[in-house]
This record gives structure tokens, sequence and C-alpha cells, in this order.
């Protein structure tokens, strides 16, 4: 992800070669190359018990009250915190950038990199997991945003007054990702994390960090002559002035005007 949404300090940028010329890793026979996997795969278990284990102290966070009443808004007009539980006891709740009165190329290209990377809900909802984005900015046009890109997640905008309740000592406008859990008519906050800690929704990133050429970003510590993005405006989430996942919404035909118009 690029400074614009999760801070990444950029180096200085690679050399881009072209992909199709790029350079390529050395060839060897499969016995060497198994030896080398399996070099590998000790850190990458050792990796993942980690993350087992950070996971682990996770769950033994303490907790903080947030007021339950407070609102937001969705498709049937004011609701409350607790409303957006659905019933469940827990929520996670993604708090979307929203920048106000800006057409759709213009939104943010992290947030709607996570908006896209949620789809099924499911498994989250037989765990009692609700999933909601919570737009910091006005309900009508970023809802339309959201149907634009046809995601069918819960929706909710929060005013200036809201956000500072819920994102207390945070910075408002930036993403976040909160967990919630509710005990009767009371609310909790159990977990926040911002900037790359929002990759816990992603796995497009994680399906490149499994590819020779990675995320193809200037910052990851790759070999000379490997290829680096750009998306013709020097954005790693965008294409020729979008975000990327836009282009194909406006090619099969639907409309990214905001203004209700």
């Amino acid at each position: 992800m690029t400074d614009h949404c999760c801070g990444h300090h950029q180096a200085e940028p690679r050399t881009r070669p072209d992909v199709a010329t790029a350079a390529l890793p050395p060839v060897v026979e499969r016995t060497a190359f198994e030896a080398e996997i399996s070099r590998l795969r000790v850190r990458e278990k050792a990796h993942t018990r980690e993350g087992d284990a950070i996971a682990a102290q996770r769950r033994r966070l303490p907790m903080v009250e947030v007021p339950a009443e407070t609102r937001l808004t969705g498709p049937d007009g004011p609701i409350t915190l607790l409303d957006a539980f659905e019933g469940r006891r827990q929520l996670l709740a993604y708090y979307y950038m929203w920048y106000p009165g800006r057409p759709a190329a213009e939104q943010c290209e992290g947030c709607t990199w996570c908006g896209g990377s949620v789809a099924e809900l499911s498994y989250l909802h037989s765990r009692d997991i609700t999933y909601a984005v919570v737009a910091q900015g006005p309900y009508p046009e970023s809802r339309r945003y959201r149907d634009f890109m046809g995601w069918e997640m819960p929706w909710y905008s929060a005013g200036e007054e809201s956000l500072k309740a819920l994102l207390v000592g945070r910075t408002v406008g930036m993403m976040h990702l909160i967990n919630y859990v509710r005990d009767g008519d009371r609310v909790f906050e159990t977990y926040w994390t911002t900037r790359r800690g929002v990759e816990h929704m992603d796995y497009t990133y994680r399906l490149m960090d499994v590819t020779v050429y990675g995320r193809q970003e200037p910052w990851e510590d790759s070999p000379a002559g490997w290829p680096e993005y750009r998306g013709g405006d020097g954005d790693y989430q965008r294409l020729n002035g979008r975000p990327i996942p836009q282009w194909t919404r406006l090619a099969a035909g639907r409309s990214d005007d905001l203004t209700g118009g």
C-alpha cells in the first residue's frame, strides 16, 4: 500500500524494466529447488506460529466502553452503533476514508482496495460477527459509490461528532479497522488497527506475496531487474487516474456519478 493511505516509506524507485523482459531467478535442478523451499519453509512456519501467538495475545487485550447510542446513518436513516451489530455479538467495522464532494475517480484507492477485499460474509456471520463499513462522510454520495462498485456489505456513515466519539485519540479521516463486542446494550472496543494493519482484510497482496515478482512496489526488498508497477500516475493502486477496480465497473456500463443527478 502507498503513503496516501497506509504510510509506507517510499524508497527511491528502481529502474522499471518491461515485465515481459524483467529478470528471472536462476534455473536449478528440482533437488536444489526443493532444498531451498525447505529452508524457506522453516521461516514460514515460524512466521505462522508467531502470528498465532500474536492473535492469542490480541484475544487477551482489555476492552474499553464506547457510547452504544453513537449515531450513524444507514439506508433507512439514523441508527445507533448498537443497531449496526444486527443482533450479533461482535461488530467488525471498517472506517472508510471519504472526500466529500469529490468525484469517484478521486476517492481513496486504498479504501477501494479494502472494500473489494471483503465479499463473502457468511463465515463471519457463522461466528456471530457482523462486518460493516462506516464512511467518514455524507451517506448519500458514499452509498452511491458502494453501489457503483457493486459491493453488498452493510454501509453506514458517521458525522464529525460521531467520529470524534468512535475514534478517540486517532486521526479522523484515516482508515481504521475496529472490533467491537456488546454485552447486552453496552458496547466495548476490543481492538483497532490502521495503515498496514488493515492488510488483515486483504487477499490480493497476500497472493502477490507468493509470486516471483511480489507486489512490485519500491519499498520491497527485491533483486535488481525486478519489475515495479506504476499505474501511470505514480500510484500503486491506481491506473490512468482512477482506483484500479473502477475501470471494470465503467466497462460494465455503471455510472460513477456520486451526485445523484
